[in-house]
């Protein structure tokens, strides 16, 4: 039965046809497995899969203030993108946390810029954009946009096979315009940016919404040879914590400070200045009280979000952001905050799971080495 009000992107009926099974997600339809998760995440890892992220939302900043209010509204240094170039970046809040965690391409450099941002957040960050706005032309376009990520060893074989041309020397957080042939022949422009949510190689296409499926279909049809596949969220969320990828609401929110969560390579105070420079800095210099740490099991058992974690010592140290079994390590493995003290490597931290106390090890991050 479907749930009402709820958003459905134009693949919905695409997905159901192909055996998709079907969530709720951020106020989404939208499939989380079409297999098995763990067949689906060895697909992205060893040839390449296709996920659906139309329900990412996209902002447009335009005109000759599009870069000064990109400047403020972010922390990363936007005046260092040429045109054609990406950049992961954070939306902060003026108490010192974050509205979210975003990429922007650069189409024209000081003119033209796309901002995608996360499904759950697309209101909410539209909203704060346009209040602290410094004079560009700011557009929810979100409706105009398919998105489909291609990602895996042998996404840019598939690349190459739709849009007839080779990717192997384009660089990450690249921004191209190309075009794809759709059902009835026509062609049809597309925004082609080489990032992505998996550590693997790839790219993430913007294609107008209604003809999002024509790619859809064209790329499973390429790909076929190549082993590819689609994906659904639960294989997304096992991939990006295997590379400890922040999540919004998980890793990184609105009230915890960005430097706790190793994100302090996409903040350029020196550069500029931002909304919530001074909080976010004075957290900095007060000394970080947590830190976003990787979680090795020593012992059974899968670290959950929330789950509290404790020092040798029996004291709370912090908690669970997320947790999974990786199907590439075969073995259980959590993200969290631990008091900085207890976030050395090698550290033996205590997992309470449903009140049994279960040994684990501060561990090197990414999980995998890509």
């Amino acid at each position: 039965m479907d749930t009402p009000n709820i958003q459905k992107t134009s693949l919905n009926e695409n997905h159901k046809k192909r055996g998709a099974k079907m969530v709720s997600f951020a106020g989404w339809e939208m499939p989380i497995q079409y297999t098995q998760l763990k067949e689906e995440h060895h697909a992205v890892r060893t040839s390449v899969g296709l996920f659906d992220v139309s329900h990412m939302g996209e902002i447009r900043f335009k005109g000759s203030e599009a870069l000064n209010s990109l400047q403020w509204l972010t922390t990363n240094d936007v005046a260092k993108l040429e045109s054609g170039q990406a950049q992961y970046s954070l939306l902060p809040n003026d108490r010192g946390g974050l509205v979210d965690d975003i990429i922007v391409y650069c189409l024209e450099k000081n003119q033209d810029y796309l901002v995608c941002v996360n499904a759950a957040n697309k209101d909410k960050d539209f909203a704060w954009m346009t209040k602290h706005n410094r004079g560009a032309q700011v557009t929810d376009e979100s409706s105009q946009w398919g998105q489909i990520a291609i990602q895996g060893p042998k996404a840019h074989d598939l690349l190459k096979a739709v849009f007839n041309e080779s990717f192997d020397a384009v660089k990450n957080f690249s921004v191209l315009h190309r075009k794809f042939t759709n059902h009835q022949g026509k062609p049809v422009d597309v925004i082609i940016a080489t990032t992505g949510y998996t550590g693997e190689r790839g790219a993430e296409v913007f294609v107008p919404w209604n003809e999002t499926e024509s790619l859809w279909d064209l790329l499973l049809e390429k790909g076929q040879p190549m082993g590819a596949q689609p994906i659904g969220l639960g294989a997304r969320d096992t991939l990006r914590t295997e590379m400890k990828y922040s999540l919004y609401g998980h890793e990184i929110n609105d009230e915890l400070n960005p430097y706790a969560a190793g994100l302090g390579w996409a903040i350029k105070p020196d550069a500029k200045d931002f909304i919530g420079k001074a909080a976010i800095l004075k957290g900095k210099e007060a000394g970080l009280k947590k830190k976003l740490v990787g979680l090795r099991m020593v012992d059974k058992g899968i670290p959950r979000e929330m789950y509290t974690l404790h020092s040798k010592d029996g004291i709370q140290t912090g908690w669970i952001t997320s947790g999974t079994h990786s199907p590439t390590l075969d073995a259980p493995i959590g993200i969290g905050y631990v008091d900085v003290k207890d976030a050395e490597l090698g550290n033996e931290i205590f997992v309470d799971i449903r009140g049994r106390k279960v040994k684990a090890q501060v561990c090197k991050t990414p999980f995998i080495q890509k």
